[in-house]
C-alpha cells in the first residue's frame, strides 16, 4: 500500500541525504493503516513537486515521545552530532499535543529510501 505524508523541509532533506531512517509521529488513524511493507510518498511543504518514495521496514509503537525518545536512537530520528546532546521530547510538543500524544501514542516509522523525484 502506498501512504502519502507531508514534510518540513529540514526532514524531507535528512530523509532524501540518508541521515534521517526514522520519521516519527503521532499514531493517528492515518498512520494506524501504515503497515510494515508499505510504502510512504513524502512531499515536501515547500516545494510539493519533490517527493521521495520509502519502504516502511519496521515500526516502533509507543505511549509518549518521552518513551520513544529513550527507546530509539536518536540520530536516526533526524538528530545531528551537534543537536543529539540537547534533544528532549518536548521538542515534539511543537507539532503533537501531550493530549494527542495521550490519545493516539506515538509511532517511529523506519524508512528506506526507495526514489527521488
Amino acid at each position: 500500500m502506498l501512504h502519502n505524508m507531508k514534510l518540513n523541509a529540514s526532514p524531507f532533506e535528512k530523509i532524501k541525504n540518508g541521515t534521517k531512517t526514522i520519521e516519527l509521529r503521532f499514531n493517528d488513524e492515518k498512520r494506524q493503516q501504515v503497515k510494515k511493507g508499505d510504502f510512504i510518498e513524502f512531499s515536501c511543504i515547500g516545494n510539493p513537486s519533490d517527493k521521495i518514495v520509502t519502504k516502511v521496514t519496521a515500526l516502533h509503537y509507543f505511549n509518549s515521545f518521552a518513551e520513544l525518545y529513550n527507546s530509539l536512537p536518536l540520530m536516526q530520528c533526524g538528530y545531528t552530532r551537534e543537536t543529539v546532546q540537547n534533544a528532549d521530547s518536548s521538542d515534539m510538543e511543537k507539532f503533537y499535543s501531550k493530549d494527542e500524544q495521550e490519545k493516539y501514542g506515538v509511532v517511529g516509522i523506519e524508512l528506506e529510501i526507495k526514489d527521488i523525484y
